[in-house]
């Protein structure tokens, strides 16, 4: 994560963080990165 969003951007706020890491984790993270526990399939089609 800290690769993929939290060095790429400027923060002005705890809020903002938060949120950019939602984001992340909600819109990319679990509906794009297969893994190989869940036999290569996205958390969200677990």
């Amino acid at each position: 994560m800290k690769l993929w969003e939290i060095n790429r951007k400027t923060f002005h706020s705890i809020q903002e963080v938060q949120l950019s890491c939602f984001e992340y984790i909600e819109c990319f993270y679990n509906n794009y990165n297969p893994h190989s526990a869940n036999h290569e399939l996205t958390p969200n089609q677990k």
